[in-house]
């Protein structure tokens, strides 16, 4: 779109009208009369657009990388007893590294600029042993070929 303004500031210097440089562009003839205004006003300078949209970002490129840093250090390393990122930690651990406090229910865009995806943590008792489980699979397991059998064709073992 700027190289569209741009465009259009050439065309007026070079004496085109406003009906002309809207039929050359594709835009409307408001579009051309709002052009021609601030071109006359501030020549090619003033179309050059007003530069970035919506709210500056709070966090700078340097801080959202040491929030990276921290994030990837785990979570455990910030105190934490599983290593597990919910939002709530993350908006903490970027107020403890920034000193910039972000609600929970934002954070997931910041994640989101970073390449982060969520994930769901694998189900399983925190009491869970797998070195037992393939021990017994090797050694207990075998010794019953009967209940084995029976287990096989859907049927429950009662002892």
């Amino acid at each position: 779109m700027r190289q569209r303004r741009l465009r259009a500031a050439d065309l007026f210097a070079h004496g085109a009208t406003q009906a002309e440089v809207a039929r050359t562009l594709g835009a409307s003839r408001q579009a051309a009369l709002i052009w021609y205004r601030r071109w006359q006003a501030g020549g090619a300078q003033a179309l050059h657009g007003a530069g970035r949209a919506g709210r500056r970002p709070r966090l700078s490129a340097a801080q959202l990388n040491q929030v990276e840093q921290a994030l990837l250090a785990g979570a455990r390393t910030h105190g934490y007893d599983t290593d597990l990122w919910t939002l709530a930690r993350v908006a903490q651990v970027i107020w403890q590294v920034t000193g910039i406090s972000y609600h929970p229910g934002h954070v997931w865009r910041l994640l989101r600029q970073l390449g982060w995806t969520p994930q769901r943590p694998a189900r399983r008792a925190t009491e869970r042993n797998d070195e037992q489980i393939a021990r017994w699979i090797a050694e207990d397991w075998p010794q019953h070929p009967a209940q084995r059998a029976q287990a096989a064709r859907g049927h429950r073992v009662l002892r």
